[in-house]
């Protein structure tokens, strides 16, 4: 059954032919708290489920009385205010630390299970982190060494890990502390090689909260999806949608993350009813036919640009979503139904209209509303809004205060998007794309300059630049460009394990070119646009439709073909190998899944994610391509 939008949730209010908008007015209990919501329902429905993880499940008392046992082990050593470091994956012990938190006042800082060892050590030597909670096996070396206090958190589901500790280990002298009010925060990608975080209030996540009860209906007897990624921001939105709501939380096991029939079948046997996913995830799932027999009514969709709408046989309301981190997870959506007259067509869907008490403006360079038609960047006000980013002179840069002369009533300072977007005659933002070079790769915020940086810790790297190209079909790979110290023998395979301990998985650049200068333009400085042309012609098809160099051997099998020219088009690799293996040389989870996509599309044959990571190259993926292939043809044929 699907839910229709509520009153509150309806078309916004619209300012005369000028590019602003502003959401409806929030609930008169948007503003409660997101812990005191939780509390409520444990009060009230003590033995109803909480979290539901495969044959595991946990009640409203049980989440409380373990994240009370947990507050009680940590009260000594964390106080409010304090930021503490979760590097825990989705499961039942990561819900029960997150309330744990929030009871003591502490700030929650999602950095997921593996982030990566020196990520982790620029964090909390720039973030006054007082402690990290997680595996005492992936914690980075100077907390596996620090003062360490287990803590008794659940221990079973598919994600769970056997023991957890919460590490101490002093701060830097100068590291930022998180500002008064925060609930949480989150890491966004830096400009400066290293992550900066952005903290939020209770307030603007309990607003939001409010909107998606509100639109999605969820409540006791739904189910809830724990899917996102823990250190992206989407994932607070569920995890206390689901704990403020009366519904159970379902955490995904990982295999679902690479391969969108197999999600589509965890929906099903785990019964999701409400769940967030990201659009390089969700996107395959428009593409195909709709899986049967879902219990699944609203989906929200966020990350990266859509490029389609759901087909008539969709059964769930889909919303595109979009906001930054700085504005609290969700500022625009766009539902959309099968019944629509514009679905099952490729047309992108605008990503739509302010939620409730989140104000729009598409501004001139000097922060003016444009006419509406005309694009400008998207500035966003209102409730919503984060407390700031832990570095307050980042925060004067990109929260700004209303240009004089703007009349928005209520809104006292704008975030600053990057975003070029363009307002519709009825309100309906489209996004254009960027205005600065972060660019988005699988639904995550990438600055080129963290990547470069992070090439540039290695003393064999005297310098990179990357660069973003654009796929035939939009979307963005990026591609290093790296000139070697002299002496030093380098290599894209040698470089690629350190890289990892820096960056997101997102991060890794699919293509490393190892290259002795780089091309200056006028001025004597680098010429980005035409690193970022070479990486674009080279990763071009021929007029022929065939890649440029680095052809398939001529007596290849019609799965080699196959499985390699797909791996080169989503990698942006022309001249990839068939010996290459997917994962190391830059395949995501996401990419994987689209990998498997366009197999089964082509030959008919339908692989699953863990077959696909068992194989050493993509020789071997292809010979149980060609097997599959053969074993269902008939006889003599």
């Amino acid at each position: 059954m699907t839910q229709p939008m509520t009153a509150r949730t309806a078309a916004p209010t619209t300012a005369g032919a000028l590019s602003v908008a502003h959401g409806a007015r929030p609930a008169a209990d948007g503003a409660s708290g997101v812990l005191s919501a939780f509390e409520e329902w444990v009060r009230r429905s003590p033995d109803a489920p909480a979290v539901i993880d495969g044959t595991h499940r946990w009640t409203y008392r049980q989440i409380g009385a373990a994240a009370d046992e947990a507050a009680e082990a940590l009260r000594d050593r964390v106080r409010p205010g304090d930021l503490v470091g979760v590097c825990l994956d989705r499961s039942a012990a990561l819900v029960v630390t997150a309330v744990a938190l929030a009871r003591i006042g502490a700030v929650y800082l999602p950095l997921g299970p593996r982030p990566g060892e020196r990520r982790t050590d620029a964090v909390t030597e720039d973030l006054n982190v007082r402690c990290l909670i997680g595996d005492p096996e992936l914690l980075p070396p100077r907390h596996r060494s620090a003062d360490r206090l287990e803590l008794a958190l659940p221990g079973e589901g598919a994600n769970a890990t056997a023991t957890v500790v919460a590490a101490f280990a002093t701060p830097a002298a100068a590291a930022h502390s998180a500002p008064a009010g925060a609930f949480y925060a989150v890491l966004t990608s830096g400009s400066t090689g290293r992550p900066k975080a952005v903290a939020v209030g209770e307030p603007a996540l309990g607003g939001l909260l409010d909107w998606y009860r509100a639109t999605t209906g969820l409540g006791p007897g739904d189910r809830q999806s724990l899917l996102i990624g823990v250190a992206f921001d989407p994932h607070l939105l569920e995890l206390w949608a689901g704990l403020t709501s009366g519904a159970a939380l379902a955490p995904a096991p990982d295999a679902v993350r690479w391969d969108s029939v197999v999600l589509a079948d965890w929906w099903r046997t785990a019964g999701v009813s409400v769940a967030v996913a990201a659009t390089p995830m969700a996107e395959p799932l428009l593409e195909r036919p709709w899986p049967q027999d879902l219990r699944l009514r609203h989906l929200v969709v966020g990350g990266d640009r859509m490029r389609r709408r759901p087909g008539a046989e969709v059964t769930a309301t889909v919303h595109n979503a979009y906001g930054p981190a700085e504005a609290t997870v969700v500022a625009t959506t766009h539902a959309m139904h099968g019944t629509d007259s514009a679905a099952d067509t490729d047309t992108a869907p605008p990503i739509g209209r302010p939620v409730p008490g989140v104000t729009v403006l598409v501004a001139d360079a000097g922060g003016r509303p444009v006419e509406r038609g005309a694009e400008g960047e998207l500035l966003i006000g209102g409730s919503g809004l984060a407390l700031g980013y832990l570095d307050p002179e980042l925060t004067a840069r990109r929260f700004v205060p209303v240009s004089e002369g703007v009349d928005l009533p209520g809104v006292e300072r704008l975030y600053r998007t990057g975003d070029r977007v363009r307002m519709a005659a009825d309100g309906q933002l489209e996004f254009r794309g960027r205005l600065d070079d972060q660019v988005k790769i699988s639904g995550v915020r990438i600055e080129p300059a963290e990547v470069e940086a992070a090439f540039e810790q290695d003393p064999a790297v005297l310098s990179a630049v990357v660069t973003a190209p654009r796929t035939a079909d939009g979307r963005a790979r990026l591609v290093a460009y790296v000139r070697a110290a002299d002496g030093a023998g380098l290599t894209a395979d040698a470089l690629l394990p350190a890289l990892r301990t820096w960056l997101p998985e997102q991060a890794v650049p699919s293509d490393i070119r190892i290259v002795g200068s780089f091309p200056l333009d006028a001025n004597g400085k680098v010429d980005r646009a035409e690193l970022t042309r070479r990486a674009a012609e080279s990763g071009a098809p021929r007029p022929d439709g065939t890649a440029p160099d680095g052809e398939a051997p001529g007596d290849s099998t019609p799965g080699e073909r196959l499985v390699l020219s797909a791996a080169r088009d989503l990698l942006g690799r022309p001249g990839m190998s068939l010996a290459e293996n997917f994962t190391g040389a830059g395949g995501t989870s996401v990419l994987a899944a689209r990998l498997l996509t366009v197999i089964e599309k082509e030959s008919g044959v339908r692989l699953r994610a863990p077959e696909l990571l068992r194989q050493p190259d993509l020789r071997a993926v292809a010979r149980l391509v060609d097997q599959r292939t053969a074993a269902r043809q008939p006889a003599g044929a």
